[in-house]
């Protein structure tokens, strides 16, 4: 029985430790998405919440590309549980629902629901990627 309680403990503290290793994107406010979109940069707005599925196949995606493209695109993302206000500004009707913006912060494509990272990519060529 001690033997099942202390594998099921190492088990916990390996599962925690992994999972706080995967960093994720912090949630961007109006100030976060708006210096986004006065940065000169295509911006990636992805709008979804922590405990959605298909947002939560989405993460590893957003926080690959945000390391990719550093310097070169934006990319963000707001949980719209957290501000709701902010979703509601934005018009997002579903999550995930990603917005994408040109450099000159004019939104040119709207996306609900998955996307792959391909499709990400090219959506920020069409916007001004280079």
């Amino acid at each position: 029985m001690k033997k099942n309680i202390m594998v099921s403990l190492l088990a916990a503290a390996c599962l925690t430790a992994v999972s706080a290793m995967a960093a994720e994107l912090p949630s961007s406010n109006d100030a976060v998405i708006k210096a986004a979109l006065a940065s000169g940069k295509p911006t990636v707005a992805d709008f979804g919440a922590r405990t959605c599925i298909p947002c939560k196949k989405m993460a590893p995606i957003l926080e690959e590309l945000n390391r990719e493209l550093k310097g070169k695109a934006n990319v963000t993302f707001t949980d719209v549980w957290a501000t709701p206000s902010l979703a509601q500004d934005y018009r997002v009707q579903m999550i995930p629902t990603q917005i994408f913006f040109d450099a000159r912060g004019k939104e040119v494509k709207r996306h609900m629901g998955f996307i792959e990272k391909a499709d990400i990519l090219k959506e920020l060529k069409a916007a001004g990627l280079k």
